[in-house]
């Protein structure tokens, strides 16, 4: 039986007493720490007449992170300033912090774009990075992590099993795991980790006029997702409706939210790939129950032609960058006053 698309948040404002940390809304020691970075610049906020019109709406507005650091996704801005924290507790008061890490080193599972984030901020600060992936990630993306300095292992048939595998080799060798997910009693780096996506949100507020009405938000774990809801309520408050989009396929937000405790859920294979996760961060949950309004699962059909549809536009995006803006383009309701901000999450797998 289908899977309800679009479900309203009975937990909105209250939230789940799940016993963890909630997200950091607050952008400013993101910024602190980016301002020392020569690879950081502002990624732009576009005005998208077209997909307004497809989508009966009155303005659409994309967060574009294709370019963000240069490494393509927004994902540039979580591991990689989880790593630089690291770096900047660990060296001497005055010292550089190029080798502040050295010695250490950096596991993580990854669709790719996690592990060019933990690959980039370990190379900067002298630490070495360990990445594993299942067998379906692209080797276009296993040949990019190289390029970054990443010793790229494969492991397993999916995420989760590429995962466990990484978890396995931290525990046998020492070194310091870093997920963008969390779990019972594994919170300090992922907080970490979507602590640095709050920079993208303060960004989009800095650069909008006026509060959307409506904020659409991809999620896999739900890191990126949460991040940016907690930072938007304390810029706009309870104005914007927060409205969360997963894959049908891997429901584990909207089964999380509907039971009232995190679930993990089965199913086939995404095209989405980087939203393909089976179960949802801790973090994430606690605070998209407390922020989000709605949660919304896509077919896979949906969002891969609504991700044509942004191309026709000249957005060029994967199914796991564009979902968001595939759920209104596939009918979402908002209204027709509705002023929507979106974020394409990601660019396309051969760009």
């Amino acid at each position: 039986m289908r899977v309800p698309k679009i479900i309203k948040n009975p937990w909105r404002g209250t939230g789940l007493d799940l016993g963890v940390v909630m997200p950091i809304a607050d952008a400013s020691d993101v910024a602190g720490l980016l301002a020392r970075c020569p690879a950081h610049e502002v990624t732009p906020l576009r005005s998208c007449s077209e997909i307004a019109r497809r989508a009966g709406v009155e303005a659409v507005w994309i967060k574009d992170e294709r370019e963000r650091m240069g490494l393509g996704s927004f994902k540039a801005l979580g591991a990689a300033h989880a790593i630089a924290r690291e770096a900047a507790a660990a060296a001497p008061e005055g010292a550089a912090l190029t080798a502040a890490l050295a010695g250490q080193t950096f596991v993580a599972a990854s669709a790719g774009n996690h592990g060019l984030s933990v690959a980039a901020g370990a190379g900067i600060f002298g630490a070495r990075a360990v990445i594993y992936l299942a067998q379906t990630v692209p080797a276009a993306f296993a040949a990019r992590l190289e390029a970054h300095g990443a010793e790229v292992v494969r492991a397993g048939a999916d995420y989760a099993a590429s995962m466990a595998a990484a978890e396995h080799a931290a525990e046998e060798r020492g070194w310091r795991l870093l997920s963008d997910s969390s779990w019972e009693g594994y919170f300090e780096l992922p907080l970490r980790v979507m602590e640095g996506y709050t920079q993208l949100a303060a960004e989009a507020v800095d650069q909008l006029e006026e509060a959307p009405t409506h904020i659409l938000l991809q999620a896999g774990v739900g890191g990126l997702a949460a991040a940016v809801a907690a930072h938007a309520r304390l810029a706009w408050g309870d104005g914007p409706e927060i409205i969360v989009v997963e894959p049908e396929v891997a429901p584990a937000l909207i089964e999380s939210i509907r039971a009232g405790r995190a679930v993990t859920t089965d199913g086939p294979v995404s095209c989405m790939g980087r939203l393909d996760c089976k179960a949802p961060s801790l973090i994430a949950l606690a605070g998209l129950a407390r922020d989000a309004d709605r949660f919304v699962t896509m077919t896979e059909a949906e969002v891969e032609a609504g991700v044509a549809v942004l191309a026709e536009a000249g957005i060029g995006t994967t199914p796991s960058g564009g979902a968001g803006l595939a759920a209104l383009l596939a009918g979402l309701e908002t209204g027709p006053e509705a002023r929507v901000l979106a974020i394409v999450s990601e660019g396309p797998e051969d760009g």
